[in-house]
């Protein structure tokens, strides 16, 4: 076309197919609410996921000088290599060698977790592809990857098993299309946390199947007593694994942005051309801030234990209390969680007439009661919502009474009586099955 016929057209200027097929689904839903807060409650935000949103949490004065450290040094204000300054690798190698046996070539520095999940999408999926993810689990892995042509494929997690991985499902997905499983524990929004057993047959299905794994282990450590955290890559034998990690949570540093990614992969079976496809990858964005590069050996190193073992307290006492007060709430089933800062509630639909799913619930909770919960489609599991833990606890408190008030307000009690009736029914036959046995 020549320069004078485009001329005489009108502007045709688009966005990109990646731009147009990117959509993030808990922005989606949070951006579109149709209804605001009761203006005689105070509002209360059981929905974002940032434990420093309330002020109620912060880092230890040892985090905080690394950084007034960081910023007197000149070396803090250039840009640093793609995959990060070799010494911040190393300490992120040395940090996490519960994983196994790594170095500071097996670890590549990104903007946040959410960025390394990028980038290990990215290296192992192509257009036409897919990759398995836990469903509930948390949608930005669906927003990075369909924008790419890459399809996404959930495997059921089991609320009655503590949200254990439905091992013959997650099998049943796997096609010759499937360049990745994705595992996420502790889990984002279950709060769940696998033992060596449970992590064992998922790798099982992954080497049957030769299926790498992206393991994203965010919440690490973030487990509550009784419980053990355990890396998957630690437990390999033959699966690659890229493990995804930050500062993010432990550390109660979101807004810094510092993750990484980090390989294991002991008989080369990913093989030079992926560590150099993320090598590559890693050079679109140069790297996280400098600043805090300079600073994470200090803050990996002298961050006390004590810091996170008073956070973890906090939360677990916050999954305790807000499990006794939901446990109140008629219609409701919370799953008390192992581990992580959330909780997953059960909504029983069939028991609130008034309500077709789980989103006009939530949407009426804040206008009634100025309580604002994540409803259960922001993770692809329709008639829960999740909760976050990490709110001052006169807060938290309170927002679980108000929630019990609407449940107790809105339940259709001719439905709740049928479900106990069915239930008695249920208990008097089980129990006169084994009377007679």
């Amino acid at each position: 076309m020549s320069r004078r016929a485009r001329r005489s057209q009108e502007w045709n200027v688009r966005a990109s197919a990646l731009a147009r097929n990117t959509h993030n689904l808990i922005r989606n839903i949070v951006d579109n609410l149709q209804v605001e807060p009761n203006p005689d409650k105070p509002f209360i935000a059981l929905s974002i996921g940032d434990p420093t949103t309330f002020g109620n949490l912060n880092p230890p004065e040892q985090v905080i000088q690394a950084i007034r450290d960081s910023v007197e040094l000149h070396t803090s204000r250039g840009y640093a290599p793609s995959k990060g300054h070799q010494e911040a690798r190393e300490a992120v190698a040395v940090y996490s060698a519960h994983q196994g046996d790594i170095s500071a070539e097996d670890v590549i520095l990104s903007s946040g977790c959410s960025h390394a999940i990028e980038l290990v999408i990215t290296v192992l999926a192509e257009c036409g592809q897919n990759i398995l993810v836990p469903r509930p689990g948390f949608m930005i892995y669906k927003t990075l990857a369909e924008g790419l042509g890459i399809q996404i494929k959930y495997y059921r997690l089991l609320p009655d098993k503590q949200w254990k991985v439905d091992l013959d499902d997650l099998e049943n997905q796997i096609n010759d299309d499937t360049a990745a499983i994705v595992v996420i524990n502790p889990s984002n929004p279950c709060g769940s946390v696998y033992n060596k057993e449970h992590l064992s047959e998922i790798l099982d299905i992954a080497s049957r199947n030769q299926v790498p794994i992206i393991a994203d282990e965010i919440y690490e450590h973030f487990v509550f007593s009784g419980n053990e955290f355990t890396a998957i890559s630690s437990l390999s034998k033959d699966v690659p694994v890229l493990t995804c990690g930050g500062l993010t949570k432990r550390f109660l540093v979101p807004g810094w942005r510092m993750g990484w990614v980090i390989i294991h992969d002991r008989h080369n079976i990913l093989g030079r051309e992926v560590r150099q496809g993320l090598a590559n990858l890693s050079t679109r964005i140069l790297g996280p801030s400098t600043l805090i590069q300079r600073a994470l050996p200090a803050i990996l190193k002298y961050t006390p234990q004590s810091f996170f073992d008073d956070v973890l307290l906090f939360i677990e006492n916050q999954a305790k209390l807000a499990y006794a007060e939901l446990l109140r709430a008629p219609g409701l089933r919370p799953i008390m969680p192992q581990g992580a800062m959330y909780m997953m509630i059960e909504i029983k639909i069939s028991l609130f007439s008034e309500f077709k799913n789980d989103l006009q619930f939530v949407e009426r909770m804040v206008s009634e009661q100025s309580v604002f919960c994540l409803p259960g489609r922001c993770f692809e599991y329709p008639n829960f919502m999740r909760i976050v833990l990490t709110v001052p606890e006169d807060a938290l408190r309170e927002a679980c009474q108000r929630i019990a008030i609407f449940c107790k307000e809105h339940i259709d009690m001719e439905e709740k009586c049928k479900e106990i009736n069915s239930n008695i029914i249920q208990v008097t036959n089980e129990t006169e099955v084994i009377c007679n046995n």
